[in-house]
Formats: C-alpha cells, structure tokens, sequence
C-alpha cells in the first residue's frame, strides 16, 4: 500500500487530472492506493480573494468552510476520472475519513487519524481518494491546515497506515538551493527528516514542516518528485541511513517574512514577557530573536511569516494599547538566508566563513540566529538572493 499525494499544479485542469488517472490505473495493478489531492491549480488564492470582497477580516470558521471547496472537487473529479478508465474509486472528505484536528481555524494540526473507513473503502475500491488540507475538530467544523496542509495530510495518513509516502509536485526534488534563486543548484538524492525539517521551517517551499516532523515521528520515508516523471527525485529518511553526511547540504531563501522591532526605555524584562506572551494569545509563530539590552534601553527584535501578519497585527494593536510608550516598528523589505546541514554538528568554522562571504559581497545582516544544524541571517531584501548565490558557490551546493 502507498500513499500518493498531487500538488495543485499537477491537478490544474482536467487534462492534468485525467493524466494523473491514467497513472494510478497502472499502478493499481501492483498495489492499493490512498491518494491525496490539493485544490486545482490557483482555487484557494481565489477562493481567498472571494472572501476578501466580502470583508477585510473574513470570519475564520467560515473562511475554512470556504476555502475547503477546493480539495473537495478534485477529488470528486478525479474520482469521476478514474472510473471513466474502469478503475474503482472512491473520494472522500476529511470528515468521511475521521481527520480529526485541534487548534485554531485556518492553522490548525491534525490530532487523529481514523483509519475504519479507510481500510473499509480500499477492500472494494482500488484508489481512495482523501482530500487533502483539512480536517475537522471537536466541534465537527472543518478546519484548514495551513499552506502546505495536503502535504501534512498524506503523511499523517501514511502514518496511520504503516506505509510509504509519495509526494508529487511540479519540481523534480528537493534542491540545494531553489534553481531560480542559484540556476547551478543540485539535485538531492537523499536528505535526513531533521535538515529536511530545518530546510522547511527557514524557507524552503518544497515541503510542510509538520508533514516532516510527522514522517519523523513515525518512521514514514518520504519520496518527493515530480509528477508523471521518470526523474529520481528525492528521499526523506532517517540519518543513519544516508550514506554521504556534508557539513553543508542546502541553504534556502525566504523573502516573505516581516521583521519586528521594539524599544524600551530602561530594562524591565516583564515588559518582553508580556509582549511575547500576547504575540503567542494570537498564535503568530516566531522565528529568529534577538535582545539587545543597555542601563538605558532595551531593544527586541524577532521575525515570522507575512502569513501571519493578520495575527500579528490583532498582538501589535493590543500592545500598542497596553503600552503606549513601548516604540514598534515593521519592517517587510527583509529576506532569510539560511545554510542547513547535519555535518555542521562536528564541523567547525562554518559561520566564519559565511560571514567571510557576506563581508566580501558588502552583505550586513540584521539579526544571526542558530541551531545545531543550520545558521540563519537576516538581510535586506535586495541582499538576499546574492547572499544565497555567493554562499552556494563558496560551499558548492
């Protein structure tokens, strides 16, 4: 048994889906199936902008009742395709399925995965199809699980199965570096879960962080290539059976981040206590931190996602109110450069290096943060992509 999971590029239009058919019906010859689907082609985004017309601030259970649409007619159409080619098939939702999730509407995280109805459907049908994206929570509401959220699904199912997970996009695998940022990159032929889920969480837009961390979690080796290809692609495992460990194995570039920064006057650390308290209340996720304190003055400075900017500005009103003498600035022309790499564990020198490399570029960088395996900078916008360029020739990635 496999799951198999299509991106919304290569489920765009009806030529795609009847493609992808045509596909599974060989591959049912061999095997059973789950397969899970995200929305066509651009749907959410105009799902999203259909709600934005009707308000600025869309209720959030309604909008993932909205936004659900999507997966929710792939896989009916799929299905209708499969059984134009004489292959039994059957969709269903998240809610048919028993995805059960917890946590806030439109980033929330599967909890349970019912695998009865699963297993019933596989014995009279030979491809499942699960939408994929969403779930539903104590409440029977449905829920979003974020962008990337049919990755999240497909391996949570894959889990609950005891099997492999196959992903399919519109790239060939996972690379050094995004080819459009540093044309020269390489092709991986195999990654471990835990540089995969540091790629991931700095930037990286080939897979879901949490479907990584899931994979991880129960021992689901990952396959990710490119749709209807006869390309390697590449896989997902655990370390110890990688056979080559670089110091260096990729670095990404995220340029959709916001940068915060706030000023104190004096030092009073419930002051910071109390922000990053009400900044979690709204569930924005926070990623680099830096502090900067002096007898005068205390200065904070983090990052997260222009996803969460609603998020973040529900915490910045409250705060601004709370208090008023606290200065906060935001900054959006910024951009992530990361280097990831498992060997960066026993290797030394490598922040030297890089910053070698951006001093010799005239590269500044705002704020430096780091964890065993990876080192991420933040720089100006029109810094970013030649900061990648030059760290990914010097470490020949």
């Amino acid at each position: 048994m496999k799951v198999l999971k299509f991106g919304g590029s290569s489920v765009a239009t009806i030529e795609k889906i009847q493609s992808i058919a045509a596909y599974l019906k060989e591959r049912a010859k061999q095997e059973k199936m789950v397969v899970v689907v995200s929305a066509m082609g651009k749907t959410t985004n105009h799902l999203i902008e259909l709600a934005h017309a009707i308000s600025a601030n869309p209720n959030q259970r309604e909008l993932d009742r909205l936004l659900s649409i999507g997966e929710q007619q792939t896989i009916a159409l799929l299905a209708m395709a499969l059984w134009e080619i004489e292959v039994p098939a059957v969709s269903l939702t998240a809610y048919q399925v028993g995805i059960r999730t917890t946590g806030y509407h439109t980033k929330s995280t599967i909890k349970q995965v019912e695998t009865e109805t699963l297993l019933d459907q596989l014995d009279s049908h030979e491809v499942v199809i699960v939408a994929g994206f969403q779930g539903i929570n104590y409440l029977n509401d449905i829920t979003t699980l974020g962008r990337g959220g049919s990755d999240t699904t497909a391996v949570a199912l894959a889990a609950a199965l005891g099997c492999d997970c196959e992903i399919y996009t519109d790239v060939a695998g996972i690379y050094t570096m995004d080819p459009r940022v540093y044309p020269q990159a390489k092709k991986i032929k195999e990654i471990s879960y835990y540089e995969m889920m540091e790629m991931a969480s700095l930037g990286s837009k080939v897979m879901e962080p949490r479907s990584v961390e899931l994979g991880q979690k129960y021992g689901v080796k990952i396959y990710v290539g490119k749709t209807l290809s006869d390309e390697e692609g590449t896989y997902i495992m655990n370390s110890e059976l990688i056979s080559e460990e670089k110091v260096i194995s990729a670095a990404s570039l995220n340029d959709k981040i916001i940068h915060v920064k706030l000023l104190q006057e004096g030092h009073e650390p419930s002051v910071v206590a109390h922000v990053f308290k009400v900044i979690s209340d709204h569930q924005v996720n926070v990623d680099v931190i830096t502090q900067h304190v002096t007898p005068l003055m205390t200065e904070v400075e983090f990052t997260c996602s222009q996803e969460e900017e609603a998020f973040l500005a529900e915490a910045m009103n409250q705060i601004k109110s709370e208090l008023p003498d606290l200065k906060v600035s935001l900054n959006t022309h910024v951009a992530k450069v990361s280097v990831v790499g498992i060997g960066m564990r026993h290797a030394v020198g490598v922040a030297a290096k890089i910053f070698q490399i951006l001093e010799e570029n005239h590269i500044e960088f705002k704020q430096v943060a780091t964890s065993e395996i990876s080192i991420s900078l933040i720089v100006d916008l029109d810094d970013g992509k030649k900061a990648c360029q030059a760290i990914c020739a010097a470490f020949d990635l």
